[in-house]
């Protein structure tokens, strides 16, 4: 058994049956062909993960490097290695004056993990720069490509975690950033900024992103643990009647977002434990782990908040971080 607690930052004390490190395709094919079938997950950093209990397949730990650069006369063209830090990646860019993904500063996992969520903060969404995503199909034992057509995505979601979930390991993932850059400045705190550089946004967006949500490395989490609710306006016109002051943010012509954590807050879990595990006082998108908590105890706080916003307003929360048993993804 392979430890795993040190693995995710929810750091349950959970192991796997077996485990894997690959940083060429070629291996990966060697390997996976002498598995016999064997239950696979794919574990990047494990800030998206939260293994409740022991799991009994074979966990993939990909390491696949580098930032390469090229550029056309509008656009500047990365093509990174799915394995490497996201937020690093945002780093990089600042430093080489390639602008575009500064909203997204200091999101936890790694650049393979971003067109699977289609990571997105404070109005920019990932798909907006990607190019491509190269990944290897665990079925067939083929590397392939998807365009950003192919990738359908959507709001926290893509082909990867719907036709494709739990079938590739994602290898390398191509952006193509516009030369020219305009700043998006409309959302949350954001707004306060006046005439901002590229580099004003990142460290707003860090500085907020350190304030309001906890360190992994100081007490366990993953971060959002619901995706914000995609909600009809004709819904969200209903629930104003008895609550006037619930914000949203516009989706389309019929539909607008919902903050999660700002209905979880109007239900009183800010700061509520059961055991070890709870929602976070600043906070109420985070649920945390002191240390002493148990998979059955994140698993019976979190269906307590998914049940208590969908009695009071009707919403279904769909959690955004992946839950793992002993034989792969829980339902909430």
């Amino acid at each position: 058994m392979y430890s795993l607690a040190s693995l995710h930052s929810f750091g349950f004390p959970s192991s796997a049956h077996a485990m894997l490190s690959i940083d060429v395709v070629a291996e990966l094919q060697f390997q996976l062909r002498h598995l016999d079938n064997s239950v696979i997950y794919i574990l990047g950093e494990g800030s998206n993960t939260v293994f409740l209990e022991d799991y009994e397949g074979t966990v993939i730990k990909p390491a696949f490097m580098g930032i390469n650069f090229e550029h056309t006369d509008t656009h500047y063209l990365l093509k990174v290695g799915a394995s490497e830090n996201w937020h690093q990646l945002v780093l990089w860019c600042m430093q080489h004056q390639i602008y575009g993904l500064e909203n997204l500063a200091l999101i936890p996992g790694t650049v393979g993990a971003s067109p699977i969520q289609n990571i997105g903060a404070y109005g920019v969404e990932v798909k907006k720069y990607i190019q491509h995503v190269e990944y290897y199909d665990l079925n067939d034992h083929n590397h392939k490509v998807l365009d950003t057509q192919g990738c359908e995505f959507a709001y926290r979601d893509s082909v990867f975690k719907k036709r494709l979930a739990d079938q590739v390991l994602i290898t390398t993932v191509i952006f193509a950033i516009p030369k020219v850059w305009r700043p998006v400045v409309y959302y949350g705190e954001l707004q306060a900024l006046s005439e901002p550089s590229a580099m004003d946004i990142f460290n707003k967006v860090v500085e907020v992103r350190q304030r309001k949500l906890p360190d992994p490395a100081e007490i366990g989490n993953a971060g959002s643990f619901f995706k914000n609710p995609v909600i009809t306006i004709k819904h969200f016109i209903h629930l104003q009647k008895t609550w006037p002051s619930i914000p949203s943010y516009p989706v389309d012509t019929i539909k607008v977002k919902v903050p999660a954590g700002w209905l979880i807050e109007q239900l009183g879990f800010k700061g509520t434990k059961i055991g070890g595990i709870g929602c976070h006082p600043n906070q109420a998108l985070v649920l945390t782990n002191d240390g002493s908590g148990t998979g059955e105890q994140l698993l019976k706080l979190a269906r307590a908040i998914k049940g208590a916003v969908l009695c009071e307003f009707s919403i279904v929360l769909e959690n955004e971080v992946r839950l793992i048993g002993k034989n792969g993804p829980v339902i909430l």
